[in-house]
C-alpha cells in the first residue's frame, strides 16, 4: 500500500485515480503528474514499484501544496476575510452561499434542511 502525504491510496485503483484521495490533487492535476514522472495512469497502483513510489512522493511534497498545509492555507484565508468584516468574510460567518447564488429558494446545502415557520396562535380579543 503506498502511503503518500500521509494518505494510504487504495490499491486496486488506477493511479490517477488513486492521487485524488490526496487533498489538493483532483483528475487534472493527477494527470499531470503521471505525465511528468512518465508513469502510466492507467496502472493500479499496488503494481507500482518501490522507485515509483518514492518519485511520486517526492514529486508530490516538492512540487505541489496538499493535505495540512492546503488546508492550513485556506483556513487562514477564510478566517482573514472574518475578521477585516468584508461581504464574502460575513457569509462564510453566516453559513450562506459566498459566491452571489441566489437563497431565496435553493441554497440548502449550505443552509441546512427547512426550518418551517408557524402563523403562530391567533390573539385573544379582550371583551
Amino acid at each position: 500500500m503506498a502511503r503518500i502525504a500521509g494518505v494510504n491510496l487504495p490499491n486496486q485503483k488506477r493511479l490517477e485515480i488513486g492521487l485524488t484521495y490526496i487533498y489538493g490533487i483532483g483528475q487534472s492535476t493527477a494527470r499531470k503528474v503521471c505525465k511528468e514522472l512518465g508513469l502510466d495512469p492507467d496502472h493500479k497502483i499496488k503494481d507500482l514499484t518501490d522507485d515509483e513510489v518514492s518519485k511520486l512522493r517526492a514529486h508530490i511534497d516538492g512540487e505541489l501544496e496538499v493535505e495540512g498545509d492546503l488546508r492550513r492555507e485556506r483556513t487562514q484565508a477564510i478566517k482573514r476575510l472574518s475578521e477585516i468584516g468584508c461581504y464574502r468574510g460575513v457569509r462564510h460567518r453566516r453559513n450562506l452561499p459566498v459566491h452571489g447564488q441566489r437563497t431565496k429558494t435553493n441554497a440548502r446545502t449550505r443552509k441546512g434542511p427547512k426550518k418551517t415557520v408557524g402563523r403562530g396562535k391567533k390573539a385573544a380579543t379582550k371583551t
